[in-house]
């Protein structure tokens, strides 16, 4: 293989995807879905669902095609979505972000991120703190900028911050703390002294909090609390959330960040020069479905709950220890009792003992850190009841 130059072998080495042998490997998600394929199995591996989105969102994105919504969108977004971002935000949060200086459309959450990250970020002597598990892209991205990635660990069952942990990570160095809460693997939903204990850090140590949000209306038990909402936050706080996960539309890619103008100005300056505009007639379309009635919001988090409940019925029965999570599509479990050592090769052996495909937690951590996760996996409930109910038929074999 040719040595070949650039900042893509630190990213994948941010992510974990160089080998030993210094090959790059497919993400833990290609691998897994392509694993479901071949044999298969069901995937309750990758956080997608298997049915459409509300007909009124299909429906608008089809009408903006047909009445030619079909060309570039302003660089900021679509200003009917732009004003249903602002609308949203004040409607459920009591936020009243200007639409025009305070809100930015971006390809999918994960773009917002990656601007934000690389907009805010000056380089090595800057660092990012992460809560981990992490979503694996946020390794991937601080690795790009050129960043120091600093883990604060959560640990089984309830994954809630080590606040101690926190103080120790949070210094002057600290130019980003990004937060996924409602989070991604694990499921929680981190306490009201947690958020309040990273905003009282972030005012210490002059830091922005970057926010990930997409599962901010699938939580089971409460209401989502932005950061953004508690006092003294907002100044300095980069809200992130997205259509996918809301309204089932995960391939559409929109996505959205509310902030202080001149933070919004600063990831913009980076954002038009990734993706510049996306999803033109797809953006009216999200903007349809952010103005359903509170009936909608309500309905699916109680939707998702009870498969939650399906799903980690299944896995106690199959002889897991499960946490229950409070929020998103994941169910974490421990495969102990079943004998696991290794959650990835568990993960691999999975589909050919039971036809059902899921993650190993340790995908989602730095590689100090996988011996603490040894053996914890991941399954996603985000499928048809039929599917979750076969799922769990099949999983009653490991016992």
């Amino acid at each position: 293989m040719r040595d070949i130059p650039g900042a893509w072998h630190r990213t994948a080495a941010g992510a974990g995807l160089v080998g030993d042998d210094g090959r790059i490997r497919p993400t833990i998600f290609a691998e897994m879905s392509a694993l479901a394929a071949r044999t298969g199995a069901i995937n309750l591996g990758q956080g997608f669902p298997d049915e459409d989105g509300p007909p009124e969102v299909l429906a608008a994105a089809a009408e903006a095609i047909a009445a030619g919504v079909n060309q570039y969108p302003p660089g900021r977004g679509n200003a009917v979505l732009l004003d249903a971002i602002a609308a949203h935000q004040s409607r459920f949060y009591g936020l009243d972000p200007d639409p025009a200086r305070e809100v930015l459309v971006t390809a999918g959450a994960t773009e917002a991120i990656a601007a934000t990250l690389l907009a805010l970020v000056s380089g090595p002597d800057d660092e990012v703190v992460v809560f981990e598990p992490y979503y694996d892209a946020y390794a991937a991205l601080v690795a790009l900028s050129g960043a120091r990635l600093v883990p604060v660990p959560l640990h089984w069952p309830d994954f809630q911050p080590d606040l101690d942990r926190l103080r120790d990570a949070v210094t002057d160095r600290t130019r980003v703390i990004l937060v996924n809460d409602p989070h991604n693997p694990t499921g929680a939903v981190f306490s009201r002294h947690a958020r309040g204990e990273i905003v009282a850090l972030a005012e210490r140590h002059d830091a922005v909090i970057v926010t990930d949000e997409v599962y901010e209306h699938l939580v089971f038990d409460r209401s989502h609390v932005p950061i953004a909402t508690l006092p003294g936050a907002f100044e300095r706080t980069v809200s992130i959330s997205s259509g996918g996960k809301t309204f089932s539309t995960t391939g559409w890619k929109i996505g959205w960040l509310t902030a202080p103008a001149d933070l919004v100005d600063a990831v913009l300056a980076v954002k038009q020069f990734l993706t510049y505009v996306n999803g033109a007639p797809l953006q009216p379309a999200i903007a349809a479905g952010l103005g359903l009635p509170d009936s909608f919001f309500s309905g699916i988090a109680a939707g998702l709950r009870s498969k939650r409940d399906l799903l980690g019925a299944g896995l106690a029965a199959a002889g897991f220890d499960v946490s229950v999570p409070a929020g998103t599509y994941f169910t974490v479990a421990d495969a102990a009792a079943l004998g696991a050592s290794d959650a990835a090769a568990f993960c691999r052996e999975l589909p050919a003992r039971a036809g059902v495909v899921a993650i190993p937690l340790t995908a989602f951590v730095t590689r100090e850190r996988r011996a603490e996760y040894a053996t914890l996996v991941r399954f996603a409930a985000c499928k048809r009841v039929e599917v979750l109910a076969e799922a769990s038929a099949r999983l009653a074999a490991l016992r």
